[in-house]
């Protein structure tokens, strides 16, 4: 499926993550900013931690077995 450090963008992508439980990394730049499960995708944000994340800004990648 995923390794550890894969960039996601798609929404496929994303959905993937939902269905598995599979954590995700947020960058802002090259600032870790938050990890934690996708809750929500729509064409501008994802949902990680209660908090919508803009998909033009910040940088996610795959955490699997975090």
């Amino acid at each position: 499926m995923y390794s550890n450090g894969d960039r996601i963008s798609e929404d496929n992508h994303f959905n993937d993550h939902i269905q598995h439980q599979v954590p995700v990394r947020i960058y802002l730049e090259k600032n870790h900013r938050d990890i934690g499960y996708v809750e929500r995708v729509t064409h501008s944000f994802i949902k990680v931690n209660s908090t919508y994340y803009n998909r033009g800004l910040y940088t996610f990648v795959s955490r699997p077995g975090y």
